[in-house]
């Protein structure tokens, strides 16, 4: 933090369960910050704030609000109506997210575009929702998702939520409009349905999966948004949305929630962000969209 925030009532109990205090949340947003900038810069944010700690009901912000510090940026995007136009929350440096934190920002979502290309995505999503928390259909599904993924020429990324569930994620050259990401996304989740009928869904509608895992691609949608990395969750415990390397879906205690406040740290301190360079690998859609149909 280059200028240490006077953080306001920094022994406010936000994770009861835990003890973890706003002045703890502050300071792991600092640490976390060169991780966790990266993947934020040039996108507009979502934030899950909860002031008075997760036992207390929170609520989501998108615009920027006008008592804001100066370090917090914005960005207008034009939404279709009633929204119009919305000065939405942008965060590029150290200061602007420990004064979020400090505002009771808990959760960090983002855009699957950057402000230069607010209508090109760079960045395919799956959200793989699974029923009963069962984490070896969620592993096997992520492995499908990431198999089919290369089969189309992308590179796929796996991250936990601190949920329930996991992200597999793609990079892309911002140069696609967001009905075609989500078209390709739609049409690759149908196939992966197909071979997998008893495993796998596309329902939206929780009370027709049927105990089917939920692969969600609605992610891939103009104005719609996920969990960034490095995170902090809502949720007992203060769990962490955490990128993964592949090999690590081997291991036989991991959980979608299991990187936490408490131990983020020691692993990053281990394994870096395996995420760091993904970009490198990026490729354009059309070129997926024909290794796609080649496939069928």
């Amino acid at each position: 933090m280059t200028a240490p925030i006077d953080v306001s009532r920094p022994d406010k109990i936000l994770y009861p369960d835990a003890g973890w205090t706003k002045a703890d949340v502050v300071d792991y947003y600092d640490r976390v910050a060169d991780f966790m900038l990266p993947h934020l810069e040039g996108r507009p944010l979502t934030l899950h704030r909860f002031p008075d700690g997760i036992d207390h009901e929170g609520f989501f912000q998108q615009a920027r609000a006008e008592h804001f510090a100066d370090q917090v940026g914005s960005l207008r995007i034009r939404h279709d109506e009633p929204t119009g136009s919305v000065d939405h929350i942008v965060c590029e440096d150290a200061d602007c997210l420990a004064f979020l934190a400090d505002q009771g920002t808990l959760a960090f979502h983002r855009w699957a575009a950057r402000g230069d290309t607010i209508d090109r995505p760079d960045l395919m999503i799956f959200d793989l929702d699974p029923p009963d928390r069962d984490m070896g259909l969620l592993k096997r599904t992520a492995r499908r998702v990431a198999a089919l993924m290369r089969d189309c020429r992308f590179s796929p990324f796996v991250m936990t939520t601190g949920s329930s569930g996991l992200h597999v994620v793609a990079p892309l050259h911002p140069r696609s409009d967001f009905d075609a990401v989500r078209h390709l996304a739609a049409t690759m989740a149908e196939r992966l349905v197909a071979e997998y009928p008893d495993e796998l869904t596309t329902e939206q509608r929780i009370e027709a999966r049927e105990g089917r895992l939920y692969l969600d691609v609605m992610r891939n949608a103009f104005g719609q948004t996920a969990v960034a990395p490095y995170s902090l969750r809502a949720r007992p415990g203060a769990p962490v949305a955490t990128p993964l390397d592949w090999v690590e879906l081997d291991k036989g205690g991991l959980r979608p929630d299991g990187y936490t406040l408490d131990n983020l740290f020691r692993r990053l301190g281990q394994k870096g962000d395996p995420w760091a360079r993904m970009f490198e690998q990026a490729i354009d859609l059309p070129e997926a969209q024909r290794a796609f149909d080649a496939l069928t």
